[in-house]
């Protein structure tokens, strides 16, 4: 696959929004990338029952309708049509890896999420920061003005979305922690924080991602070599049961070979941005 051109900060308004969205929406569901890094450990095909085994914190039946999905987007293969035949990673699904580490570098850098993650949970989460409809739109919005803030009804006029709807669009990257508001009135301005306008990269890896000539053929499967392990690192967010918790200890003897990020400092928000208010974090 060919390399991902050099990005920064000036390529989140360079991007097609749309095609970064619709490419965030493969990869959005949860499980994808948890199932697309089993499968590429693995390095050859697997039914599903090996890939739930793989994953003691899902069921099987989810994992068989992730993968049915994945299919059907084209991230992976069957070998054979019989049922209970075994999925691998297309060259597409396999093409992956790059966003991948380019949305875990992103967090690693700008999000604390406290505690041991692991790789594949630090990505879907922060996919789930940016997938949504409109978001890097918005996003881009604030970033054409060079840093400077803007007030919500300047937005969804650059947009050309409702005022409603930006309101709601900004609430929820706010307290995702792309965007802050300048101060504590629902009037002041918003501005992107240090991981807003660190998204370059990521949307550069995404778009790149998504080009058909860049991934070649959807469906042709990947020549992939096996890692000496199989394992994840760390604990997926939220995973209270004790039984999946148990589990997901048993698995972080050693770190993935897709995901081999060493912890970086978190860095804060400036004061200035951060005094404000704090809207749920519906999903």
């Amino acid at each position: 696959m060919p390399a991902i051109p050099q990005s920064s900060a000036a390529s989140i308004g360079s991007v097609d929004a749309q095609r970064v969205e619709n490419a965030f929406s493969l990869i959005a569901p949860k499980w994808t990338t948890w199932s697309a890094q089993t499968l590429a450990q693995q390095g050859s095909p697997m039914r599903v029952r090996d890939v739930a085994a793989g994953l003691p914190f899902v069921s099987e039946q989810l994992v068989g309708k992730r993968l049915a999905q994945m299919h059907a987007d084209g991230l992976v293969t069957r070998i054979g049509d019989r049922h209970g035949a075994p999925y691998q990673l297309s060259a597409f699904g396999a093409s992956l890896s790059q966003v991948h580490h380019a949305l875990s570098d992103w967090s690693q850098a700008h999000l604390s999420l406290g505690g041991r993650v692991a790789g594949a949970e630090r990505v879907e989460d922060a996919v789930r920061r940016l997938h949504l409809r409109d978001s890097t739109a918005v996003i881009q919005a604030l970033d054409a003005g060079g840093g400077g803030s803007m007030r919500f009804v300047h937005i969804a006029e650059e947009v050309g979305l409702d005022r409603g709807w930006t309101r709601q669009r900004l609430n929820r990257l706010q307290v995702d922690g792309v965007v802050a508001r300048t101060g504590p009135r629902h009037g002041d301005p918003y501005v992107l924080t240090d991981a807003g306008r660190a998204l370059g990269p990521v949307y550069a890896a995404v778009e790149h991602w998504s080009d058909p000539v860049a991934t070649q053929d959807r469906s042709a499967p990947p020549t992939l070599t096996a890692p000496a392990t199989r394992t994840h690192t760390g604990v997926p967010l939220g995973a209270d049961n004790v039984r999946t918790a148990a589990a997901l200890r048993r698995s972080a003897a050693a770190p993935s070979a897709v995901f081999s990020h060493a912890p970086q400092p978190q860095p804060r928000v400036p004061a200035a941005v951060t005094t404000q208010s704090a809207p749920g974090r519906g999903r």
